[in-house]
């Protein structure tokens, strides 16, 4: 079976042309979504990756109508090509049914491989650097040892109750009681 896929990003624009050309293409049927190509959560998309069976072909107009990002198009192309489903853009001449279309798919897939490493190398360069400058990343504390020694010291008096304390520390209870039941940070 040969299913369509339209997809605009916003509620003012038209899928009319897109539907179009995907009969014109001989789609049996079409699923249409007015959703951003950037968002995974996209229903009418898994609603027909739920029908798809070996031997079907999923088309699209453009290559963007199926997602944004290219690396997220590749892992779903891949996924289509391990279970035996082909996949078709038809603007942009890209058809996994023949050995062309496959070499094409293929450098855009080494392409995205390629960004991915690009994007991994520049994230250690940065994490590295920030580390060499004395940076640690993640959220900062919500207890500092100064606070840590007041609550101690609040705690051993007896004279204060749980509120008492985190108003005078400016905690809320369940940090309170996060610091009180992680025995690393008692003194």
């Amino acid at each position: 079976m040969k299913f369509g896929y339209a997809r605009v990003s916003k509620n003012e624009q038209s899928l009319d042309v897109q539907v179009r050309k995907l009969q014109t293409a001989g789609c049996d049927e079409i699923f249409k979504e007015k959703i951003s190509g950037a968002n995974d959560n996209r229903p009418q998309l898994k609603v027909l990756l739920a029908k798809l069976r070996k031997g079907d072909v999923v088309c699209v107009v453009r290559l963007d109508r199926l997602g944004r990002r290219m690396i997220k198009l590749v892992e779903l192309i891949n996924e289509f090509k391990s279970k035996g489903i082909e996949f078709v853009a038809l603007e942009n001449n890209l058809d996994t049914t023949t050995p062309m279309g496959m070499l094409l798919f293929n450098i855009c897939a080494a392409f995205s491989e390629m960004e991915r490493e690009l994007i991994r190398e520049r994230i250690k360069a940065g994490l590295d650097s920030a580390r060499e400058k004395g940076r640690k990343g993640g959220r900062p504390k919500a207890i500092t040892p100064e606070m840590a020694k007041m609550i101690n010291a609040f705690r051993r008096s007896d004279d204060m109750s749980v509120n008492q304390i985190c108003k005078a520390v400016g905690i809320s209870r369940s940090v309170y009681y996060r610091f009180v039941n992680d025995k690393a940070t008692q003194e």
